[in-house]
């Protein structure tokens, strides 16, 4: 008896080390390449197309990948409509690019119909925004199922622009993610379509988002020490303390419509607009990611951030993915088969 429970122990363990890694396994480089050969060159046409008309879109479609992967994981479930969904939620304020996905989802669906899943779009749209943006560009695994859940109660779990970096690390790490993926990310996600340190390289935010950091940041109405002096003049200059609260400012002020390490060099300099982005430079362990961003050497140093962001969102667009057992392939992005 001692045998037989002893066995069977160790075949539970062999069936749950193995089950845990299905996850990670069911994507793949090429997932389509045999139900639906032109998925990808799809997604990517309707993207440009949508680019052409609107560059703004790109910052709205990393952001909206961001949210849907740190929310259920990424399976689409940003994506469906509801009073309780997770569009419904607070921090989903501002969320956009839900047409540009449902376009690509309807061309997908005439040309293979119910093969690619919105979860999926939302992974190669991300990646091609990034490429319209002058960033770069990175394979993107496939094979993610859509979810059949979206509540707005769950959206505590994304990044706040009030967060501190402590908790900013917790909630990274929280979803696999560490200390150098933070970094690299953090500049698509936070309020605004503007919000992920890496991702915060294209990007706009209101007046009313940091102003306080203009006028009211102590209790004696003095500005925030860590702005530049001539930087804090320019902002006082673009948002008047009774000026219009939604008037929009670049995140990155050296390069505001492309993607690139500008941003970094912002947060070196004194120059970063959200008080959660400059704290990056303040904390001993976020700084030393962002001084190899911002370095000043070219050459191989140039290249680095390009092929570290595509490996962190490689990472971040796998967190808790679906499988053809708790998921589906929806007809219809914003509503569950």
């Amino acid at each position: 008896m001692g045998v037989y429970l002893g066995n069977y122990c160790y075949l539970m363990i062999i069936v749950l080390v193995l089950g845990a890694g299905v996850r990670s396994q069911s994507l793949k480089n090429g997932y389509y390449s045999t139900s639906c050969p032109r998925a990808e060159s799809i997604v990517r046409s309707t993207i440009e197309s949508h680019f052409d008309s609107d560059p703004t879109i790109s910052p709205g479609l990393l952001r909206l990948h961001f949210h849907d992967c740190f929310v259920q994981g990424c399976d689409g479930s940003v994506l469906i409509k509801g009073k309780s969904a997770e569009q419904a939620a607070l921090a989903s304020s501002g969320l956009r690019g839900f047409e540009v996905i449902d376009d690509a989802k309807a061309r997908l669906e005439s040309a293979c119909p119910g093969v690619v899943s919105c979860a999926d779009i939302l992974a190669l749209a991300a990646r091609d925004a990034v490429l319209l943006s002058s960033g770069p560009s990175w394979t993107v695994p496939t094979g993610r199922k859509d979810g059949r859940i979206s509540l707005a109660s769950e959206a505590s779990n994304l990044p706040s622009p009030l967060d501190s970096v402590a908790v900013q690390k917790q909630k990274f790490q929280a979803k696999g993610l560490d200390t150098h993926d933070l970094v690299t990310l953090l500049d698509s996600i936070l309020v605004y379509e503007d919000m992920h340190a890496g991702a915060h390289t294209i990007g706009q935010t209101d007046c009313q988002f940091f102003r306080y950091r203009l006028y009211n940041f102590t209790v004696t109405g003095n500005s925030d020490p860590t702005i530049s002096p001539s930087f804090l003049t320019q902002l006082k200059t673009l948002c008047p303390p009774n000026g219009d609260g939604s008037k929009r400012v670049a995140l990155d002020i050296g390069s505001p419509s492309n993607f690139d390490v500008s941003f970094f060099k912002n947060l070196r300099d004194g120059n970063g607009i959200l008080e959660s982005d400059q704290r990056l430079w303040s904390d001993s362990e976020t700084n030393d990611v962002v001084k190899k961003y911002a370095s000043t050497i070219r050459g191989l140093l140039g290249f680095r951030f390009d092929n570290e962001f595509g490996k962190a969102m490689i990472k971040m667009s796998s967190i808790d993915v679906k499988t053809d057992v708790d998921g589906e392939v929806r007809k219809i992005c914003s509503q569950v088969n």
